[in-house]
């Protein structure tokens, strides 16, 4: 079995001088999450729609994760229409706060508990 497979994606723009510590960050976030990194997309900040090519990149090569060095590279918070296309955005200076498309207790909890699903509430009574 192979193992899933990731891009990289930062921008130039923002990572500036930082470009080859933040490459080596995602090429080692890659590898400690069990990800084939396929390549690292590097655009500056005036490239036509760059997550339309970061997505057209994913597309092409079959990746699951997109590995940024922070969520600043992808405008602050992860955009939506990339997650339709990847399972999860990990940013390097916090792998442990990957974005993932659905949240874990969506995935594990069985379809009866949807009460469970609730932030509100957590601390009271299930919804009948």
């Amino acid at each position: 079995m192979s193992t899933p497979r990731a891009v990289g994606y930062l921008r130039r723009d923002i990572s500036g001088e930082h470009q080859p510590w933040h490459e080596t960050g995602i090429r080692s976030v890659a590898s400690r999450t069990g990800y084939t990194l396929c390549k690292t997309v590097a655009l500056t900040g005036t490239a036509d729609d760059p997550i339309s090519q970061l997505i057209d990149t994913v597309r092409r090569s079959g990746a699951e994760a997109v590995i940024v060095p922070t969520l600043e590279h992808v405008g602050g918070e992860v955009p939506q229409r990339l997650l339709r296309e990847v399972t999860e955005v990990i940013p390097v200076d916090n792998p442990h706060k990957s974005i993932a498309r659905w949240p874990l207790a969506a995935l594990l909890a069985p379809p009866d508990c949807d009460h469970l699903l609730d932030s509100d509430t957590a601390n009271s009574k299930p919804r009948r």
